[in-house]
């Protein structure tokens, strides 16, 4: 009876996931990017909000403020700094006239949202770009490629955010997470269901924010300024995905596990505030994931069924490496292709360790 009951456990999450590969994320894989709407270009807004990061603006916001971009600005708030902040971004202002300093000098409460709000009501134009201190834009034409698909009934633009290549396995890890990130949410944004967003790299109306009540209604949530905003207003109709090379913003991974841990932490508090139907197709997508191993383990060590194990498991393998194959071309990162159903293993452990992080919501974001 136990025997049965585990091999029905799974095959059932081999097949679960076998269905999101083959018939969710391969959206992404064949996703081939359309031209741009003709039409003119619109004015933009770059909001970067910053929290003792003199450090990162000296060395990321020349790349912000040279877009090759007839007309912008770069609004950036320093929220309540502690460092030299401030004197960097007074600095570039002497030499930049498109950039914008908003200066808080009062406590922030709950993350970035309030700091962010304020630097969206002081844009001056109606299509807003989001980004962060510790990000880099991939070439000049990163600003062009994000509001050229902002047309007609197009509100939001989901861009790709990817990290920068370095040593070792917890910068792999990272890149990878954040490719299995990308790929959930942009092929569910492909199906016609958009249910988060990257503040790296961000595109939206400032109509759109303004009509909705902007983050009014998750305010006493720390994190969530982008994917709690694009879970509430983002449609089928409304959102498109912007996937050149060229539109990408590179970020540092952190440096530690420590680090990251916390990094990760405060992004899970806010999946369990998306709408049921999203947690739904995300919680089984986690659920048949993690347990296409654990069932699969204890089938071999309690039961003797290592071949109905394995074949399952090459299968489901086989289709997602073939799969991550094609969208990390796409995305740029081919050096992961060979690790994939390590470090896909080594995710599915992470689920243990990150669960007790949805259940202690975090307070700051610096």
């Amino acid at each position: 009876m136990i025997q049965d009951t585990l091999l029905f456990l799974f095959l059932s999450a081999t097949a679960v996931q076998l269905f999101y590969w083959l018939f969710v994320f391969s959206r992404l894989a064949f996703y081939r990017q359309p031209p741009p709407p003709a039409a003119p270009p619109e004015p933009v807004s770059i909001i970067i909000c910053a929290r003792n990061e003199e450090d990162n603006l000296r060395r990321n916001l020349p790349f912000f403020l040279a877009q090759d971009y007839p007309e912008y600005e770069v609004i950036v708030v320093n929220d309540n700094s502690s460092d030299k902040t401030l004197e960097v971004l007074l600095d570039f202002q002497k030499k930049s006239p498109i950039l914008r300093l908003i200066d808080v000098q009062v406590n922030t409460p709950r993350g970035k949202k309030t700091a962010l709000t304020k630097g969206i009501k002081a844009a001056k134009f109606e299509i807003l770009l989001l980004s962060d201190a510790d990000c880099r834009p991939a070439s000049p034409q990163w600003l062009d490629f994000m509001q050229a698909f902002i047309r007609d009934r197009a509100q939001i633009g989901l861009g790709y955010s990817p990290y920068f290549r370095g040593k070792g396995i917890l910068n792999a890890f990272i890149r990878f997470e954040t490719t299995y990130s990308a790929i959930q949410y942009l092929s569910f944004a492909f199906m016609g269901l958009p249910y988060m967003g990257v503040g790296r790299n961000l595109c939206y109306r400032k109509s759109l924010f303004r009509g909705s009540g902007g983050f009014d209604s998750h305010a006493h949530i720390a994190s969530g300024d982008d994917d709690l905003f694009i879970n509430q207003v983002a449609t089928r109709a409304n959102t498109r995905v912007i996937l050149s090379p060229k539109a990408f913003v590179f970020s540092e991974p952190k440096s530690s596990w420590r680090g990251y841990y916390r990094q990760k932490s405060r992004h899970l508090t806010t999946g369990t505030r998306y709408r049921l139907v999203h947690q739904l197709a995300l919680g089984l997508l986690s659920a048949s994931h993690f347990g296409h191993y654990v069932f699969g383990i204890a089938l071999i060590l309690f039961h003797n069924l290592e071949l109905i194990v394995f074949i399952n498991y090459l299968a489901r393998i086989g289709v997602a490496s073939a799969l991550y194959m094609l969208i990390l071309r796409k995305l740029h990162d081919t050096s992961l292709i060979r690790w994939v159903p390590f470090l896909d293993v080594l995710y599915a452990c992470s689920y243990l360790v990150f669960a007790p992080a949805l259940f202690k919501p975090k307070e700051k974001w610096k």
